[in-house]
């Protein structure tokens, strides 16, 4: 199927967010269970030395794609199923070796924004992080923390993998998407990607920004709310369900923003959202 890149405006930005949101209120315990799927995968594999992060990592693609069939089945009405896992598997082989140069090529270079990340801030976020898996709530304890936060190579290696984590994930927003529904060659679809990400780059920035508004409105209003109540410590506990809430909006808002960006076939008249989802459906 041949995809054209359409205009998008910024206000579009809210609305994959909305959308996202809509959608998730409809079907959330079969989003939540498509991506609780790939977490609990995700989990065991971690458990296999060295070789089990780069697979999670390289699986990232193929989690976007997966997420983003979901997404337009709840939009029919379908419930999500974690069968859609199997569908890039199942696909023709040319289809399937493109997925697959594609997550090769997303795992190494994710392996690479670690491995030069931890160099530059010399293991402090793992200091970081073991001192805050300690739990212990002492004098040394809040020092050795503020010491930390407080170093440049700490705030160095953050920038670092925050910087390089976006810039390799331009080319790979829509890439998975590109080559399942546009059929396109890996490298097509990297580029692709990026050409889109950069005609529509307001609307990206506008999208940025209602997903940081309603993280910090949603942990602002739940904290308040908790304190009102008497029940602050139990935000430690709600911190990992809201998280994977959030994330899930976030993997939904995925097909929202293919679908308004590309579209199928001429773009003779008038297109509707609805069009689209009939236009570029997932092939399972």
């Amino acid at each position: 199927m041949k995809l054209i890149l359409k205009p998008v405006q910024p206000r579009q930005g809210v609305q994959w967010v909305v959308q996202a949101l809509k959608v998730f209120a409809r079907h959330p315990l079969g989003l939540a269970g498509l991506f609780g799927t790939f977490l609990f995968f995700a989990l065991l594999l971690m458990l296999v030395p060295v070789v089990g992060a780069v697979v999670v990592l390289g699986a990232v693609p193929l989690l976007g794609l997966v997420m983003m069939m979901g997404t337009a089945a709840a939009v029919r009405g379908q419930r999500p199923l974690p069968g859609l896992y199997l569908a890039p598997f199942r696909t023709d082989a040319l289809r399937r070796t493109r997925l697959l140069i594609l997550c090769v090529a997303y795992g190494v270079l994710s392996l690479l924004v670690l491995l030069v990340s931890d160099a530059i801030d010399s293991g402090k976020l793992q200091e970081l992080q073991d001192l805050m898996a300690a739990s212990r709530d002492n004098a040394r304890a809040r020092e050795q923390l503020q010491v930390l936060l407080a170093d440049p190579q700490l705030l160095g290696g953050l920038y670092a993998r925050l910087g390089l984590t976006a810039l390799i994930s331009i080319p790979f927003w829509y890439a998975p998407a590109l080559v399942w529904w546009g059929q396109q060659s890996a490298a097509q679809a990297l580029f692709s990607s990026t050409l889109a990400i950069w005609r529509s780059k307001g609307a990206f920035l506008t999208y940025v920004a209602t997903c940081v508004s309603l993280l910090a409105a949603t942990g602002l209003t739940l904290g308040l709310l908790l304190q009102v109540l008497g029940l602050s410590g139990l935000m430690g506990a709600l911190a990992m369900p809201l998280g994977m809430t959030l994330s899930v909006v976030f993997y939904a808002s995925l097909y929202f923003m293919f679908v308004q960006t590309f579209s199928a076939g001429d773009q003779s008249g008038a297109r509707t959202d609805e069009d689209a989802l009939d236009e570029i459906s997932p092939p399972v």
